[in-house]
């Protein structure tokens, strides 16, 4: 409940449940200076006279002295009033005091009487008023101390220099003997984790850190707010003017330090991440979001009706509903367009020329370790890329080894198929399962492995000139402003020419989660990665298991059977492989294609027989789609015709797919961009404005270390 009568008084009430006893009522009031103390009084009888039957805690600054209540009879009758109400005061002492007077104008008014109280003040200066307070005894089961246990790995340069010794002593010989991919990598991993887990141990921790939110407070400034607070306590003991000259001194003085250290400690950290965007960005996001890192995970989640409380099922509930995603929206298409890889029309040519996995050296090794993000996200293993940059000359040869073994072979080592998941909330609510998505956490070596082959696969497929030039994703000298560029120009080109234009912008549900391992590995030996690198991604793709951990709990391994890895480097390139005939369909409509971001374009003179071209065209693509296992979210599918769309208003355009009609747009965020249907860039100069105004909100939070 809250009350606000102007200039009169602000009241806001809240009312706490127990179990085994009533609920208390708890109310905070404010009362205008200037207001009649007489008329706030009526106010207060009005509200609290209603709950005399509860229990009742009324708290606040009434700004009325009740050191002396019978000298003034407004207070004396706001006394009256508030006994009236069976309510009696817990704070005796002034409240407020200066070198000139010392009042009672802030109170706390109860009317309970069953349990032990303690109330009193604050001597503290968050302001001229001292804080009033009151604690209540044994009205709450007593909740045992649990102390916070952390365990952290200690990694510093001592200790990474000791490893990396053992790893300079190390000989590799029975690694270099085995001709078993699995049994090699298992042999390297169990010689690395020895020494790693040797030189950079896990500890407990439970102590708790100091100035956590504040790390720019020093032991010096921590203990000259000590001598501060103890000013003021002499100040309110004495109230005298030197006493009160000598804590504002000390306290001003103190001030300026303590804003040129949090100004010093930031601009440090800025100047330090002058190249590093990524760490400006967490630094400022630290300056503007305070409590944002306190992330908290789900006291229960529902899935499949079911709610689920205990950490074990929560976590072996968020691998099953990830695991199962892919699979389940693969079979509902499966189910309306049975799949026969071996019959199924695939629109390749042939290519004569094959893939060649040449042999790796450990200086491309180092390059390829070298070229990676310092990432400090740990795998399953406990290992992460940042980790691996610092001791790579020291384990490049049997990583040389390993990367040559298995394209030798044509085998993915199982151990490096496992991924640890992490659920990532979305937005909605926090305990339905499906707003969260999945972010894989690899094995930090198998995206060493992953980059070598990747490297040679972009080499044959850009040599081979294989994928469509209509594809702008994961590609070198590709990007989302080229695709734009693309997009941009055919359009207006149709627009100043008076022809009409109809785009259609696909969404495909899960696309990376639902194709089909036999059909990709067809599409690709058409392509000509067949032998031995055809073999390495079959089982890349095959026997892939994850797990998901989420405040130290782990749920069971499970399967993954289709769609390619989330979270890795060949992922994306399979992908846009697995696409990449899509183009193939229709000669009639033009694509831009950024990874699983499909849209397609068709120009002419007639606005309705355009539409019949597009529907008859989209068909095609329909069928095309649901033979690859790709399955089009209508909901999030819409169309835009472009330009001026006068001519078509007393007969509407009606695009479909499987007889559904899709919404008409007059604009669309095309990757980040606000396209609008008459390229008039209005709705993203607004959004442009609009991003900037908050920008310059952020700017002035964070101008001090500017």
């Amino acid at each position: 409940m809250s009350v606000s009568i102007d200039e009169v008084m602000e009241c806001i009430t809240i009312e706490i449940q127990f179990e085994k006893q009533k609920n208390i009522m708890v109310s905070c009031v404010y009362r205008a200076p200037a207001s009649d103390t007489d008329i706030f009084t009526n106010y207060m009888e009005t509200l609290f006279a209603k709950m005399h039957q509860k229990v009742i805690f009324i708290c606040g600054d009434f700004n009325i002295d009740m050191l002396n209540p019978h000298m003034v009879k407004s207070t004396s009758n706001f006394i009256d009033s508030i006994h009236s109400l069976g309510l009696y005061p817990l704070i005796t002492k002034p409240s407020r005091i200066t070198t000139q007077s010392s009042t009672l104008i802030d109170n706390i008014f109860t009317n309970y009487m069953e349990s032990k109280l303690r109330s009193g003040l604050l001597i503290n200066d968050i302001s001229d008023h001292l804080p009033v307070f009151v604690i209540l005894e044994d009205v709450c089961r007593k909740i045992n101390k649990v102390t916070n246990i952390t365990y952290k790995r200690i990694i510093s340069e001592d200790s990474i220099r000791a490893l990396r010794n053992d790893l300079q002593s190390q000989n590799w010989k029975v690694l270099y003997e085995e001709r078993n991919i699995d049994k090699a990598f298992d042999i390297f991993t169990k010689i690395f984790k020895a020494f790693y887990d040797k030189n950079c141990p896990i500890v407990t921790c439970n102590y708790r850190q100091k100035n956590k939110h504040k790390p720019w407070i020093t032991k010096g400034i921590h203990n000259a707010c000590k001598k501060k607070n103890n000013l003021y306590k002499q100040f309110i003991k004495y109230k005298t003017v030197e006493a009160e000259q000598k804590y504002k001194s000390y306290k001003n003085k103190l001030t300026i330090i303590m804003r040129k250290c949090k100004t010093d400690y930031y601009s440090k950290i800025l100047e330090n991440n002058k190249l590093n965007i990524k760490g400006i960005w967490k630094t400022l996001h630290s300056l503007i979001r305070k409590n944002s890192s306190n992330t908290t995970h789900p006291k229960y989640i529902i899935y499949n009706d079911k709610t689920l409380n205990e950490k074990v099922g929560i976590v072996n509930g968020f691998n099953e509903y990830f695991v199962n995603v892919g699979p389940t929206l693969a079979e509902q298409i499966n189910k309306s367009n049975p799949l026969d890889v071996d019959s199924s029309e695939i629109c390749i040519k042939q290519n004569t020329s094959s893939m060649y996995l040449k042999p790796v050296d450990k200086i491309e090794i180092k390059e390829i370790v070298n070229q990676c993000n310092n990432k400090k996200s740990m795998d399953w293993k406990d290992i992460n890329m940042s980790l691996i940059k610092q001791i790579i000359d020291d384990v490049a040869d049997p990583l040389t080894y390993i990367c040559n073994l298995s394209f030798i072979s044509g085998t993915f080592p199982n151990a490096m198929k496992i991924a640890k998941v992490i659920p990532l909330f979305k937005s909605g609510d926090k305990n339905i399962i499906s707003n969260y998505r999945p972010v894989s956490l690899l094995c930090q070596f198998s995206k060493i492995l992953e980059k070598v082959f990747s490297k040679r696969l972009d080499n044959f497929i850009e040599k081979q000139n294989i994928l469509t030039d209509c594809q702008y994703g994961f590609r070198e000298k590709r990007s989302t402003s080229m695709a734009l560029m693309a997009l941009t120009e055919e359009i207006i080109d149709n627009m100043d020419k008076k022809k009409c234009a109809i785009g259609v912008f696909l969404d495909l549900k899960k696309a990376f989660d639902t194709i089909n391992h036999d059909m990709l590995l067809k599409k690709l030996e058409r392509y000509g990665i067949r032998g031995v690198p055809l073999n390495w991604i079959r089982s890349y793709i095959g026997e892939r298991k994850q797990f998901v951990e989420l405040d130290g709990q782990k749920s069971d391994v499970l399967n993954i059977t289709c769609g390619v890895p989330q979270g890795s480097v060949l992922g994306p390139k399979l992908f846009i492989l697995y696409i990449n005939d899509i183009v193939k369909i229709s000669n009639l409509i033009k694509y831009i294609i950024f990874a699983d971001d499909t849209s397609i374009f068709c120009t002419g003179e007639n606005i309705q027989q355009l539409s019949k071209v597009i529907n008859t065209e989209i068909e095609k693509l329909q069928h095309w789609l649901k033979n690859n296992k790709l399955f089009v979210n209508l909901d999030k599918t819409k169309f835009m015709i472009f330009g001026n769309n006068k001519k078509q208003e007393n007969n509407p355009i009606k695009i479909s797919i499987d007889s559904v009609n899709l919404e008409e747009i007059h604009e669309i965020k095309f990757l980040g961009v606000t396209l609008d249907n008459k390229f008039s860039w209005k709705p993203h100069i607004g959004q442009v404005k609009s991003k900037i105004a908050k920008s310059v909100a952020v700017i002035r939070r964070i101008n001090f270390v500017l």
